[in-house]
C-alpha cells in the first residue's frame, strides 16, 4: 500500500512533536512517523532554560507546565573532594534577554504536553521507517509493517519558512528526521554515525511520596573526572546524574583488561 503525505517528520521525540506543534500553530498539517506503540518515556528530565521557554510559549504548552515544576532559583557548585562551596549563580528575575527562567522538566510530562495539542491523527504510532529510496523527485519511505508513503524532500536552500507560508502558497512536499541517534535520514543523507564521546552517564528520580525538603536550587559537584548533581523537579520528584569521563591510565587499564580478555578466549 502507498500513501502521499505533504510532510512527514520521523520521530515522536521532544523535537519531532515540537516541529508538528509549531507547523500545526500556523495551519500546516503534518504526519508523525513513531517506531513505538505509544509516547516513549524513556529518559528522566532536563533543565530547560529561559530561550527554551520562549519557545514552549510560542507553542503554547508553556503555562501548563509551569504549573507542575518548580523554578530553579540558582546553581549551587561544590568540590566532590573537600566539599568546599566553590561557586553560586543566582538565576535572576530579569536578565539581559528578559526573564532568566529555569526549570528541570520531567521528559515524559512534555512530551504528553506537546502530543495532546496535535490532531489525534498527526502521530501514527507502529510505524518504523526501515529504508529511504528515491523515486526521481520524489522520496519513498518504507515502513516496517510493508506499507510506503511517497514524499519530497525540502531544504534550507530552498527558502521554505513558516513566514513564507500562506494559502496561496504552492508548499513543496517535506521530510523532518528527528529519529534520534541512530536515525534513518541521517544514514540515508550520508551523516557520520555516532561516536563514543568518551563520558559515561547514570541519571534517574528519587521519589519521595511525602515530598521532600530540597529548596529550588541545581546542586552541583564536581571532582577529578566526575561531575554529579541533583535538582528538584516539583514537590516529590528529585532529578539526579552522575558523569565519569575517563583518564588517560583508566583507558590504558581497560585497553589491557580487553586484551587480557581476548587472550583468555583464544
Amino acid at each position: 500500500m502507498e500513501a502521499t503525505e505533504e510532510v512527514v517528520i520521523i520521530g515522536a521525540g521532544i523535537s519531532g512533536l515540537a516541529t508538528a506543534l509549531g507547523l500545526h500553530r500556523k495551519g500546516i498539517a503534518s504526519v508523525i512517523l513513531e517506531s513505538s506503540d505509544s509516547l516513549r518515556a524513556s529518559g528522566f528530565a532536563l533543565i530547560v532554560w529561559a530561550n527554551a521557554w520562549r519557545a514552549l510559549d510560542a507553542l503554547g504548552v508553556a503555562d501548563s507546565l509551569r504549573q507542575t515544576h518548580h523554578r530553579l532559583q540558582r546553581i549551587v557548585a561544590t568540590s566532590a573532594s573537600s566539599g568546599a562551596k566553590t561557586a553560586e549563580l543566582p538565576f535572576p528575575g530579569q536578565g539581559k534577554q528578559g526573564d532568566l527562567e529555569v526549570r528541570c522538566l520531567r521528559r515524559s510530562l512534555l512530551l504528553e504536553a506537546l502530543a495532546k495539542e496535535l490532531p489525534p491523527e498527526a502521530i501514527r504510532y507502529s510505524s518504523q521507517v526501515v529504508g529511504i529510496e528515491d523515486d526521481g523527485f520524489w522520496k519513498l519511505l518504507h515502513l516496517g509493517n510493508g506499507s510506503t508513503i511517497k514524499t519530497k524532500v525540502a531544504f534550507s536552500a530552498f527558502g521554505f519558512t513558516l513566514r513564507d507560508y500562506s494559502p496561496a502558497f504552492e508548499f513543496r512536499t517535506v521530510l523532518l528526521g528527528c529519529d534520534g541517534v541512530n536515525s534513518v535520514v541521517a544514514k540515508w543523507l550520508g551523516l557520520s554515525k555516532p561516536c563514543f564521546a568518551g563520558r559515561s552517564a547514570a541519571r534517574g528520580f528519587a521519589l519521595f511520596p511525602q515530598g521532600h525538603d530540597f529548596k529550588p536550587e541545581f546542586l552541583q559537584f564536581s571532582g577529578e573526572a566526575i561531575r554529579m548533581g541533583f535538582l528538584p523537579c516539583d514537590d516529590k520528584n528529585v532529578y539526579w546524574f552522575f558523569t565519569w569521563t575517563p583518564t588517560d591510565q583508566d583507558q590504558a587499564r581497560r585497553r589491557r583488561q580487553h586484551e587480557d580478555d581476548d587472550k583468555n578466549t583464544e
